[in-house]
């Protein structure tokens, strides 16, 4: 299988897509107004302790408190925690959104079992600790702080709070990972704790001695800084969202990386001279005309992963209705109506279903708990294939899940782990006409896609002037805090864009037309029936 990372940078907005054989099956989106810190270490405060959740919160600098449970404080748990880490996630490689970038989770806590300690014998209103992000705020959530710090390399993660050593198991030979195990024991100086990640297979001791020293240095560098300090304040910020993808998925998860912008290709360039000088010839700088998402046919792919019914190819689909932590697919035969007998159809559909859902919840970074409607199958043996199916698609999915078997209502419930906000939450906000019952495609994005749509066909109009006609709220955003685009957008193309609200249409609505010239429209991605309700 093919792997390929595909970037777009642009100032506003960073998008990396990962594709295997050519269909995209991960999106990473990075704005530069949000809040993007899994990975950042801070010097917090405690500003207030729950002994009732054995939890405390931290105040680190962001509008929301983050909080930290008993068991991410514990000094004398590091090496429990840092052998389930080992236990747990040695098999899942690092992805570019984690928040260390290991691969393995860093809260430390075990749930479900007591602490050892109570929460307020070890934190006190107003104390300062040092915390690692492990998830960014999610909804009404605030980010989630442990004490146990990890800082990510290339080859190995280092642990400075742990003596735990261990090796990803997705290096499977034992005389590898023997060997793996006794240079980093025998290299390294201090008694840090590390885990040796996949992408180490075969390298060398002076490799593993040079990162060694550079994370060593790094951490040093922290805890000066936290001297230093008073909280609330930043020791340390993750690398950007290109960097870790290049970092974690080249080579691991990815053969090739596609980049359209000369700045970001510079930084990736840089960023491999110091760590793998070996994999720059795997970057390439596209210098397309046609926009880059476009070129490789990512657009209709991500618009399709908004929608709640998906169709599958026999005629049935699914619908996907997702909540905070709660989500539930349902899946209908729909045109679908068979050859044969309706047991026959109906096991044919939920096999279709199985590809479906396991591509769009991946695709659409769908996280917490997941419950399936299968259509009721009478067979016993139908009901073992499409959970057999359903186990197999997921092996793909680089984030841990655990699958229960089909109960008797016919509902399978999987759990995924969740460390960033879904698809759907990043590219659209609440619907301000039904009262948040539903989902629009966010201001924000339609701004981007009125940009890229008027950057996609702008260069065909002739003269010197075009005509952007919009609902009078993008109007005001494109005049005010976008207005950066609109600037951009005249720039390139030479030409003056005169931008005029019309309130007869909807949000998502905009036209585009020569001045002077034959009426050319352009419009987003949207639900084709927004233009019977207009």
């Amino acid at each position: 299988m093919f792997r390929k990372l595909i970037i777009n940078t642009a100032k506003h907005e960073t998008r990396v897509a990962m594709l295997e054989d050519g269909t995209i099956v991960e999106l990473f989106i990075h704005r530069q107004d949000e809040s993007d810190i899994a990975g950042n270490i801070y010097k917090g405060r405690v500003q207030r302790v729950l002994p009732g959740m054995q939890a405390a919160f931290v105040d680190i600098g962001l509008s929301q408190a983050a909080f930290i449970y008993v068991d991410d404080v514990l000094s004398d748990a590091v090496e429990g925690v840092a052998a389930a880490w080992m236990d747990e996630d040695e098999a899942v490689d690092a992805p570019p959104e984690s928040g260390d970038g290991s691969g393995v989770e860093t809260n430390g806590s075990a749930e479900g079992k007591a602490p050892r300690s109570n929460i307020e014998d070890l934190l006190t209103e107003g104390q300062e600790i040092l915390v690692h992000v492990a998830k960014s705020p999610i909804g009404t959530k605030g980010a989630r702080v442990t004490c146990h710090v990890s800082l990510p390399g290339r080859f190995l993660v280092l642990m400075p709070n742990s003596r735990h050593i261990g090796v990803s198991r997705k290096i499977e030979d034992e005389a590898e990972r023997s060997r793996l195990k006794g240079l980093v024991q025998a290299l390294r100086k201090k008694s840090f704790g590390y885990i040796v990640r996949t992408a180490a297979e075969g390298i060398q001791a002076d490799v593993l001695a040079s990162e060694m020293e550079f994370l060593e240095r790094l951490w040093s560098n922290i805890k000066k800084k936290c001297q230093q300090s008073s909280a609330p304040a930043l020791l340390h910020r993750e690398l950007n969202v290109s960097l870790r993808a290049v970092r974690d998925l080249l080579t691991q998860e990815a053969d090739k990386v596609v980049i359209d912008s000369r700045t970001g290709y510079d930084q990736v360039m840089a960023f491999l001279d110091t760590c793998a000088p070996g994999l720059k010839r795997s970057v390439e700088l596209y210098q397309g005309e046609e926009p880059i998402f476009d070129a490789f046919h990512l657009e209709g792919d991500i618009s399709r992963a908004l929608k709640k019914k998906v169709w599958l190819k026999s005629g049935g689909y699914i619908v996907i209705e997702q909540t905070e932590a709660l989500c539930a697919i349902d899946v209908n035969t729909g045109r679908y109506v068979g050859k044969y007998n309706l047991e026959e159809t109906i096991f044919k559909t939920n096999l279709e279903a199985v590809k479906e859902i396991a591509y769009q919840v991946r695709l659409r970074d769908i996280g917490g708990i997941i419950v399936i409607d299968f259509i009721d199958m009478e067979k016993k043996s139908h009901q073992e294939k499409v959970f057999n199916a359903l186990q197999e698609a997921v092996r793909r999915d680089r984030s841990k899940t655990h699958i229960l078997p089909i109960s008797e209502l016919g509902l399978v419930q999987m759990t995924r782990k969740r460390i960033r906000r879904s698809l759907t939450s990043v590219l659209c906000e609440p619907c301000f006409y039904c009262d948040g019952e539903g989902q629009l495609i966010s201001r924000k994005t339609i701004c981007y896609d009125v940009y890229r749509q008027i950057l996609r066909e702008g260069r065909d109009m002739a003269g010197g002037r075009l005509m952007l006609r919009v609902n009078p709220e993008i109007a005001e955003r494109l005049h005010g805090e976008e207005n950066q685009l609109m600037v951009s957008l005249e720039s390139r193309l030479g030409k003056q864009i005169i931008i005029y609200p019309n309130p007869q249409f909807h949000l998502q609505q905009f036209d585009v037309y020569e001045i002077g010239g034959k009426a050319l429209p352009v419009s987003s991605e949207a639900d084709p029936d927004w233009r019977d309700e207009a």
